[in-house]
C-alpha cells in the first residue's frame, strides 16, 4: 500500500514537469501520423498522464 501511495505522490509532483514533453511527443504524433484535432486534448492529457506515472515509478523504486 506505501508504495502504491508514494508512487501517486510521486506523480502528482511531476505532473507539471510533464506537460511539456508530453506536448511534444503528440505534436511529434501528429507528424507521423494523421490525428483528429478532437483528439488532441485527450491524447496530450493521456501522455501527461503515463509520463508522470513513468516518472514516479522511476523514483519510486530506483
Amino acid at each position: 500500500m506505501i508504495d502504491i501511495v508514494l508512487t501517486l505522490v510521486f506523480s502528482v509532483v511531476m505532473l507539471l514537469f510533464m506537460v511539456f514533453p508530453a506536448m511534444k511527443i503528440v505534436e511529434w504524433l501528429e507528424n507521423q501520423m494523421t490525428i483528429r484535432s478532437t483528439w488532441h486534448n485527450p491524447l496530450l492529457f493521456f501522455v501527461t498522464l503515463m509520463l508522470s506515472l513513468l516518472i514516479g515509478l522511476f523514483l519510486r523504486f530506483w
